[in-house]
């Protein structure tokens, strides 16, 4: 697993994975080949929509994600632009053996990639990620809220 610091230009747009033309005839050009056709079944498997919960604590923001079969190596933890945070992979298809007959195939395969603007309070440069049992844990420290100042005035009369 690695913690990589990017800047580039902020896309809103791309915040989180989606191809609206996915499945269509025409694809939308954005396979890895750069083609017009449909990008193969192990680009935009199910696990492509990796599923992260956020929660905030009084001291962070903590990112959890299932990655089942994940080494961490194979995780990248990345911050853009000081308040994107970037979880992306990929699952390796397992090789297929010409002698093998498959019954099933249900586990996915494929890349993921998920997006999330980190709010004002986020400490970026401070992310920590640990992964254990296939749980991805990213933590995001949040500085300390200022407290309201309270100026005391004198009423006159």
């Amino acid at each position: 697993m690695s913690l990589i610091r990017r800047s580039n230009v902020f896309d809103p747009f791309s915040l989180d994975f989606f191809d609206p033309f996915e499945g269509f005839p025409f694809g939308s050009g954005n396979s890895s080949s750069g083609s017009l056709v449909p990008r193969t079944s192990s680009d935009t498997a199910a696990f492509a929509g990796a599923r992260i919960d956020w929660k905030e604590t009084s001291e962070a923001h903590v990112f959890k994600a299932d990655v089942p079969g994940l080494k961490k190596e194979e995780v990248k933890v990345e911050v853009e632009d000081g308040n994107i945070l970037q979880i992306s992979g990929e699952r390796k298809k397992e090789q297929e053996e010409k002698t093998d007959t498959w019954h099933r195939v249900e586990r996915s395969s494929g890349k993921f990639l998920r997006r999330f603007c980190l709010p004002d309070n986020a400490k970026a440069e401070q992310v920590k990620a640990s992964m254990e049992n296939g749980v991805l844990t990213v933590t995001v420290p949040k500085e300390e809220a200022k407290k309201p100042e309270v100026k005391s005035i004198q009423i006159s009369g």
